[in-house]
C-alpha cells in the first residue's frame, strides 16, 4: 500500500530527506494514516501561527480532507486519540 501523497514530493520534508522517504515508501514502511495526521497537524499549526481561529483552521482542513469529520480532525490536531508511544 503506497502512500498517496496529499502534496507533491516528500510530505515528511523537514523530518527525513526525499531519498529516505522514497526508500521507506518503496518498501511499504510508512504508515499512511500517520503521514496524513502529521500533515494535518503541521497545517493546523501553520494556520494557528497566522492567527487563524482553531474552528476556522479545522474547517479549512475539512475542505482538504472531506472524508474526515470535524471531530476527527480535532482529535488529530489535539492528539486526543491516544498518547504517543513511548520507547
Amino acid at each position: 500500500m503506497q502512500i498517496t501523497e496529499h502534496t507533491q514530493g516528500n510530505p515528511l520534508k523537514g523530518l527525513i530527506d526525499k531519498d529516505v522517504y522514497q526508500i521507506l515508501d518503496d518498501h511499504n514502511l510508512l504508515n499512511e494514516k500517520g503521514v496524513r495526521d502529521y500533515q494535518i497537524r503541521k497545517a493546523f499549526r501553520a494556520m494557528r501561527e497566522e492567527d487563524v481561529p482553531a474552528y476556522d483552521a479545522i474547517e479549512q482542513l475539512r475542505e482538504e480532507y472531506p472524508y474526515l469529520q470535524f471531530d476527527t480532525i480535532r482529535k488529530i490536531v489535539y492528539k486526543l486519540n491516544g498518547s504517543r508511544r513511548k520507547n
